[in-house]
């Protein structure tokens, strides 16, 4: 059977967004188990310990680094695959300059680079002992990589990148750990230092993710939205949800899609289902504001100051 979940608005970052009124999840089933226990997980962890895991969001990630150092992700040699706009294909010899936001410790960039000879990288992300783990890298090249410490919700790109000269943006796996409130000024940030016809090439987690579903009761923040053990978050992406927020910011919808896949584990023998969303967005060729104009922003300015 599909599972048929009731859709109200949402409002994140001062944006009502609004899903479909009985969505049907294109992807994934779930079993008569499984939509019981979301139905019956409506309890929110209380406000103290949400505001809390808010103001310790950056710590609990270096925290996570620090124990994980650089083992916990592989390279993610899979994304010229994925994404054709990160192919080694310039005839001649131009370098496109790229932005990779929440690079944690380089698992995307460093197998990139190799790959493709004709890209400069510049890289962030929320964590400092992420940010060095980069630096220390063997294959770190200043000459091709500028890797620096932000905050997405506050710090402004365009205070470390030059206006309007990024030519793709990528957020693999990162867009999910910040609080929903603030997503959009997020999105917007990004639009700052992307060309006019710029991308932005996404991937996520989706509705409906196995791990999701297994987030035992206690766990849940907001719609869509949970605390791991070790206090780092994740959200779990509708199309509808994740389409507005990037249009909202000024972006057209080239693709958005669920993706299913296994994670399968040999020894134990299981094989769990996956589900994520891939899409690709380009910043219209008009620019829709400039940066002091979209920090002045009601919207943007209402999120900033809306309690976490």
């Amino acid at each position: 059977m599909y599972f048929e979940y009731d859709v109200h608005s949402v409002k994140l970052g001062g944006v009502v967004l609004i899903n479909m009124e009985r969505s049907i999840h294109p992807v994934r089933t779930l079993t008569k188990e499984e939509q019981l226990k979301l139905e019956k997980d409506t309890t929110l962890l209380s406000e103290f310990k949400r505001n809390k895991l808010e103001k310790e969001a950056q710590r609990n990630w270096d925290l996570f680094y620090k124990r994980n150092s650089t083992n916990f992700y592989k390279d993610r040699h899979w994304t010229t695959r994925e994404f054709e706009e990160l192919r080694n294909e310039s005839s001649d010899g131009s370098k496109k300059i790229l932005l990779e936001v929440g690079c944690g410790v380089g698992n995307f960039l460093f197998p990139l680079l190799e790959e493709n000879p004709h890209l400069f990288i510049y890289a962030c992300d929320f964590s400092p002992r992420a940010v060095q783990f980069v630096k220390d890298n063997a294959r770190y090249e200043p000459s091709r990589i500028e890797v620096f410490q932000c905050d997405l919700t506050t710090d402004l790109l365009s205070s470390r990148i030059v206006d309007c000269n990024v030519n793709i943006v990528t957020m693999i796996f990162v867009l999910s750990a910040i609080h929903p409130d603030k997503m959009v000024q997020v999105v917007r940030n990004i639009h700052t230092v992307l060309k006019p016809g710029g991308c932005v090439l996404f991937r996520d987690y989706g509705l409906f993710d196995h791990a999701m579903l297994r987030f035992a009761p206690g766990h849940k923040l907001g719609d869509n939205f949970y605390v791991r053990q070790d206090g780092t978050r994740a959200y779990y992406f509708s199309q509808e949800i994740l389409g507005q927020l990037f249009t909202e910011a000024g972006f057209e919808i080239v693709s958005n899609e669920y993706i299913s896949r296994e994670t399968v584990n040999k020894k134990q023998g299981l094989s769990v289902p996956r589900v994520f969303v891939q899409a690709k967005f380009v910043k219209r060729i008009v620019c829709h504001k400039n940066v002091g104009e979209m920090m002045n922003d009601s919207n943007f300015n209402e999120a900033s100051t809306s309690p976490s």
